[in-house]
């Protein structure tokens, strides 16, 4: 595979399983140092041995997103053990799905602390490496709920605010050298799918066939497709795209 990103360090939060798993090994077989921070310490234990095991340097944390000194101490460590920050995913997530009469003050202020909290504390830290080396790449994991989910309500706002969030970046770090963009996936094959279809008392493949028959190209969408979508945003090449939400659905999206 080309190294487009050798010699560029790149982050990803929860990054030991699902997409920012496939999103860390995409920039690690692309010759990038790769950085991972997720609360999961046995998954990233394992994320980290499978990656090391295939040659790829390899930096590994267990740091809450939600707590800002564990993130702005990793970000730190990050810049220090490799020599820079460049590219930050901000992929971290949760879901506590539910309709709004249910929805207790916890689902909602765990899915915002992690999508919304998290993504500020991790960019805010990242951005002041990269505007002194005048280089940067942001880019936020949102969601096909973004634009209105049943039983979604804390989780599509989040991650509309991630757009937002996205796009105001990109007008502040412009001038640095550093874009923003988000990847928003349609319905991703994950442990999290498969936590809804659990939730919603249906076999998984189930699940799976009618979503499908839903989505325009006729297939599920896997990880890698996530991380194909952000290795574009990430790349050198791009640096005239920011401030730009990517639906990766299979078809379109409003």
């Amino acid at each position: 595979m080309t190294k487009n990103f050798e010699g560029r360090t790149a982050l990803v939060t929860g990054g030991s399983r699902g997409i920012g798993r496939q999103i860390a090994e995409r920039f690690a077989e692309e010759g990038a140092n790769v950085a991972i921070i997720d609360i999961n310490e046995e998954a990233l234990a394992a994320a980290k041995e499978e990656l090391e095991a295939k040659g790829y340097s390899v930096y590994a944390k267990v740091a809450s997103v939600t707590e800002k000194e564990q993130v702005e101490g990793a970000v730190a460590e990050v810049n220090e053990h490799f020599g820079s920050i460049d590219i930050l995913v901000n992929n971290a997530g949760v879901i506590r799905d539910n309709m709004l009469f249910k929805m207790t003050d916890e689902d909602w202020l765990t899915v915002m602390d992690v999508h919304l909290k998290g993504a500020f504390y991790a960019t805010r830290a990242a951005q002041k490496y990269m505007i002194d080396q005048k280089y940067g790449r942001i880019i936020n994991i949102s969601s096909t709920s973004a634009l209105g989910n049943r039983g979604q309500a804390n989780y599509a706002t989040a991650k509309a605010g991630l757009q937002g969030f996205t796009k105001t970046l990109a007008i502040e770090l412009g001038k640095f050298g550093v874009t923003s963009n988000a990847v928003a996936p349609g319905f991703i094959e994950t442990d999290m799918t498969k936590a809804t279809a659990e939730r919603m008392g249906v076999p998984f493949d189930g699940f799976v066939e009618a979503n499908v028959a839903m989505i325009p190209v006729g297939r599920s969408g896997k990880p890698e497709d996530i991380a194909n979508a952000v290795a574009f945003f990430a790349d050198e090449r791009s640096s005239f795209v920011s401030g730009q939400v990517l639906y990766v659905a299979g078809g379109p999206k409003d």
